[in-house]
Parts: C-alpha cells; structure tokens; sequence
C-alpha cells in the first residue's frame, strides 16, 4: 500500500492492481472531505484509500475504476466547505464521503449536498441534529452515516461516569454542533441518574489559552471531569487541567482515542481516564475487516473512524453499482438496495464485491455486512451500534468493556422512568 501524500490541497487516488484491466476506458470519480492534515485524521483517509484500492481490484464500479478525490477539512467548517464546494463544482463528484466532525459535516450538506443534490456518506458525525433535519425533510434524503448517533453515546459515557461512581462532575465540551449536542446529552442523562454537573464549559476553537475555562471549572471542586473535544483542544485543556491541580478522574468522548492525545498529554496523567465509543459488533463480518485492514497496515485498526469510513465508502460505492443513474439523488436511493435485511449477505472483500455486483446487475439485492457489522439506515440515514469503553496503554488503545445494542438501549429506555 502506497503511502498517502497530504501535504497537497487535493489528491487524487487512483487505485489500479497490477496487470488489471476494464472493460471500458472509463472512471468513475468520488470525492472525499476528511482532516487529513491531522494526526488523528489521517488513517481515516488511508482506510478510505484502502476501500478504493479494494473496489478497483474486483474490477471497479460498472467496469470503471474509481478515482477517489481527496480534500483536506482541517477540521474547518469553511475549508471544509469550499473543497466540498470544489469537488462538486469543477470535479462533477456525484457522491460525498465525510466529513469527519459534525461542526463541518453539516455546513457542507446544507450549502453543498443538498442544493446539489449530492449524496453526502459520513464515517463519524454523531450530532442528533441531522436527525431533526431528516425528520424536517431538509436532507432531502441524500444524508447517511455510518455512525451512531450521540444519544447513543451520551448514554454509553452516562454508563461508564455512574459505574465509576462519581457524584459531580464538569464537562468540557467543544462549541460547535457536536459538542454542543453531546455535552448536553450527557448532562441530561447524569441529573437523570442523580449525578449532579457542577459546570459545562465551552472550548472554543483556537485559542492561545483554555486557562480561564480551566479555573472556572475547578471552582467548584468537581469529583471527575467529561472532556467532549478533539485532540487539538483536549491536549491544550487537559495540560492545563493537570497543570492546575485538576482530578485525574477523566471520562472521555471517542474523539480523543488518539495516540497523538496520549503522547502530548501523558500517560502516566490518564492512568485513571476512561473513554467511550461505538464497537463493531462480534461478528465474522467485523472481524475479516480487521484482518484486511491488518494485511494492508501491518497493525490494528485502533483509531477512531476505521471501519466506519471502511463501510461508508463500500457503501456508497455498491450503491453506485445499483444505480441506474450515476446521479447524486439516484445513488441515494439504491443505498436501500445495497443494505437489504433480506438481500443476499455480501462482505467486501474482492470475491464479495464481485458477487455483489452480478447480483445488483441483475437486479437483485445484497445485505451489506462490513466492519461495523450488517449495516441498516433508518428513514433518516442513522444507524445504531454497540459501544465500548477503552482507556490507553504504552503499546495504543485497550478495550475494556463492550456493550450491546441492546444493553444501551436499555439504558436509555430506564432514563426515562
């Protein structure tokens, strides 16, 4: 696997396997908004490569060979709106894949993906907010993703604070759609629970400093702390939270499951720390997942995201496969032919693909079952999964403790008695 070059504005990733021909002189082009000028962003848009060079290896999409067009996000609601709006507008891109967080996931589908009518596939926005979007018809139907929401993981982080037996807390949460949505998630959930929220604290991007926000929130003497941020302002507010005296009893939001937050913190201060995320379930599907990400990576695959933006790209490519038409719309509505709890059950793997796609050309309908599982999109392109609490060591990232659908389900169902 060649490695990735990200220090361009946009890549184009044109996966061939040696000696493989098609059977027209064609492409078919797929573009993709993800941060990969950051640490946590970049194996990301590696698995997004890896699906491609999988697809094109079973003999692309109708024949075609997919080129994947690559733009960095930077994490950017602007940035990443304007390379969404340069793949839609001068690279013709009938699909979207991202992006990542859903501060920039939403601008992109509300100015770029909708009014294109352009299918946008994300890997890792949680925010119920495309939820009530959906439900208001304002996604037009173009909107999926392929991880849970963050009911489900307020309610899973919920779990984890009231199993450690904390009774106060703050949360720090970041202040965009995201954080918003899942520190105030979480805060319900903990007064639900009798767990009182002593602050909830917003981080801002790009400061020199998060020292006030720190102080403000040690004022009230809090037991442990929930961090709802990304890398890049967890690091700066946990150096100043440990710096200042802070408890080291820290739950933590998937976002953080990072190696570049481990190593710019420190280990030896996030002993006590715990975090949170959505699990592929224990199936076969998952597990030949992790040996086709392990052949191509030559380790596990331990980031957030992985499998996820694995499933998002398959996805979208398979539904491309049914489509009469290679319009944005048109692709949306074949993901349903693709995801059929009583289509014929395909994993992506070369033989899989090249099933799956005798299969839609005669018009039938594949399960698709891939790293997150047998993968189903309610009427507003959301999924449900297990999740998973986790914390580091030195060698990456442990598991802890895996939690079913059901188990969280429950859960949230008891919140409400």
């Amino acid at each position: 696997m060649k490695a990735l070059i990200f220090g361009l504005t946009a890549i184009s990733l044109v996966a061939l396997a040696p000696g493989l021909s098609y059977s027209a002189d064609c492409t078919t082009k797929v573009g993709a908004v993800l941060p990969t000028s950051v640490d946590w962003g970049r194996p990301i848009a590696a698995t997004a490569r890896m699906a491609v060079d999988l697809y094109n290896k079973a003999g692309g999409v109708k024949g075609c060979k997919v080129e994947l067009i690559l733009r960095d996000t930077q994490v950017d609601p602007k940035v990443g709106v304007d390379a969404a709006k340069a793949l839609v507008d001068l690279d013709k891109v009938p699909v979207l894949i991202g992006a990542v967080s859903s501060g920039v996931s939403m601008p992109i589908l509300t100015s770029v993906s909708v009014p294109s009518n352009v299918m946008q596939i994300s890997c890792c926005s949680s925010s119920t907010v495309f939820t009530g979007l959906a439900k208001d018809g304002k996604t037009k139907g173009l909107w999926f993703r392929t991880f849970t929401t963050s009911r489900n993981h307020a309610a899973v982080a919920a779990k984890i604070i009231k199993a450690k037996g904390y009774n106060n807390l703050v949360i720090f949460y970041k202040n965009d759609d995201w954080g918003q949505d899942i520190g105030k998630l979480v805060k319900a959930d903990l007064e639900a629970l009798g767990v009182t929220v002593k602050a909830s604290i917003a981080i801002n991007d790009g400061q020199p400093s998060y020292r006030a926000e720190v102080v403000e929130a040690l004022k009230s003497n809090p037991e442990a702390a929930y961090v709802a941020l990304y890398p890049k302002e967890g690091i700066a507010t946990m150096r100043e939270w440990i710096s200042l005296g802070g408890t080291q009893n820290l739950v933590v939001a998937n976002s953080l499951r990072s190696e570049e937050f481990r190593d710019s913190v420190g280990i030896k201060y996030l002993g006590k720390m715990v975090g949170h995320d959505s699990a592929a379930p224990r199936t076969a599907a998952a597990a030949s997942f992790t040996a086709l990400y392990k052949e191509a990576f030559k380790k596990e695959p331990s980031g957030p995201g992985l499998p996820n933006i694995f499933d998002a790209v398959m996805i979208a490519l398979l539904a491309m496969e049914a489509s009469p038409t290679l319009s944005g719309d048109v692709i949306a509505r074949s993901v349903s032919k693709v995801t059929d709890p009583n289509g014929t059950p395909i994993f992506p793997d070369e033989a899989g693909i090249k099933q799956a796609s005798a299969l839609l050309s005669q018009g039938k309908t594949i399960r698709y079952q891939g790293g997150t599982g047998a993968v189903t999109f309610d009427q507003y392109g959301d999924v449900s999964a297990p999740g998973l609490s986790w914390n580091f060591s030195e060698k990456g990232i442990v598991e802890l403790d895996y939690i079913t659908s059901e188990d969280i389900n429950e859960f949230i169902n008891s919140l409400k008695k």
